[in-house]
């Protein structure tokens, strides 16, 4: 007997150390004293995503933190408060609540990096801000640059680490070309790259891919593994822009957001299950349901929907179509439903790349998310979902070796 309840024991704390609740980076740095920061003038890029499991903000700690002089703070798409529509630009300011001044790295001129005049007086700059995961999301595109611009200034670059909420074991699609680099694709890297922030700064200093080489400090994660989407760490979603409003929101996005960007369906925007739904006026909600059940997407299901969106696509129109779900996460193909979606809805007669591709505009645009020409062109040329994917798997796999060396988890 003795020996059984040694076994029981044994098996309660692995499954405790298994789900353990992750240790933010900035907590990490709290634990420690505040070493990296201690003596220093410091700037802060952040939005309410940089919080800590206590939902304490990191504006708020550094403020409090003994030795730590926090003296700016910087904003990236959307805003210090999250509340900026996306792709709209705006001004520096002064935050009302610590009248500390707001950098905008999304303001007009255009500015996307920290200036000179910015980072005068600063010893750090220090990032916090929760990342969703994929390449078209613009946080990563402020991080890069914004050590960049460190470099020049010679201030010292440090990232309080956060988890990666699609997974640290997920990479899928093809590699920026850098031909088609923009701010919504800055680094050559697949559209979901299974890094955590610290993990992808290391790289991207690493590999030389900005202007000069910066003095990068990354505090790190405790208790996270690569097989973690956010649902598996023990932490508090915040919001990290106004359409992320749940835990699997950043599962969601790469999703269904190309569908949105190639048009004709309604994603979920304007109703209150953004990037969740495809849905349109002629989509039939169970014969859509069981042809993308049987597209092969393990760990995704697809649920009949019908509702009327309140504004954007099909506003106060009744649509049909389906709910994304997916029971198993960590494992559940993301970018793949989009081209699922489009080859279903061609054969129910709606072609909505061929009709997408008349808007030049759109299409670079599109170009710029995919990081390349080639997913259209396999398109114009009738490729089905299964050929796009298949043409991903070179790039992905060189991806994994590039990137091992980088991973700190």
């Amino acid at each position: 007997m003795p020996h059984a309840w040694s076994a029981v024991a044994v098996l309660v704390l692995c499954a405790s150390l298994l789900h353990a609740q992750v240790q933010l980076g900035n907590e990490t740095l709290a634990a420690g004293g505040f070493k990296e920061l201690r003596g220093k003038r410091v700037g802060l890029i952040t939005n309410p995503s940089g919080v800590n499991s206590d939902l304490q903000s990191t504006t708020d700690v550094l403020r409090r933190a003994p030795g730590v002089k926090l003296v700016a703070l910087f904003a990236p798409e959307h805003g210090l408060n999250a509340d900026v529509p996306a792709g709209t630009e705006f001004p520096n300011s002064t935050d009302a609540r610590t009248g500390l001044p707001v950098y905008s790295l999304y303001g007009p001129g255009p500015v996307r990096k920290p200036t000179a005049a910015m980072l005068n007086g600063l010893d750090a700059l220090v990032y916090d801000i929760q990342d969703v995961g994929c390449r078209s999301y613009t946080f990563i595109s402020t991080l890069g640059l914004a050590m960049e611009a460190c470099a020049s200034n010679n201030v010292e670059s440090i990232v309080l680490d956060r988890p990666n909420p699609t997974g640290g074991e997920r990479v899928e699609g093809p590699l920026l070309d850098l031909r088609f680099r923009s701010f919504v694709g800055q680094w050559p890297i697949p559209y979901l790259y299974g890094m955590t922030p610290g993990e992808l700064a290391r790289m991207i200093d690493g590999e030389g891919w900005t202007a000069r080489r910066c003095r990068l400090t990354v505090v790190p994660l405790k208790n996270w593994r690569r097989w973690m989407v956010w649902r598996d760490t023990g932490l508090p979603w915040v919001p990290t822009s106004p359409f992320m409003p749940f835990a699997d929101s950043p599962l969601h996005y790469p999703s269904t957001g190309l569908l949105g960007q190639i048009g004709g369906v309604s994603i979920g925007i304007g109703y209150t299950l953004p990037f969740q739904t495809i849905a349109a006026p002629w989509l039939p909600a169970r014969e859509t349901a069981e042809q993308l059940s049987r597209a092969g997407l393990g760990g995704v299901k697809f649920l009949p929907v019908s509702y009327t969106p309140f504004h954007g696509a099909f506003r106060e129109k009744r649509i049909t179509g389906v709910q994304v779900f997916f029971s198993e996460p960590a494992r559940a193909p993301l970018l793949a439903v989009n081209f699922a979606a489009l080859d279903v809805a061609k054969r129910a007669g709606h072609d909505l790349f061929a009709a997408a591709a008349k808007d030049d505009a759109r299409m670079a645009m599109f170009d710029k998310l995919m990081g390349s020409d080639r997913t259209r062109r396999l398109l114009t040329q009738g490729a089905t979902a299964a050929t796009i994917i298949k043409s991903w798997k070179a790039d992905e796999e060189a991806f994994r070796q590039r990137r091992q060396k980088y991973l700190l988890y």
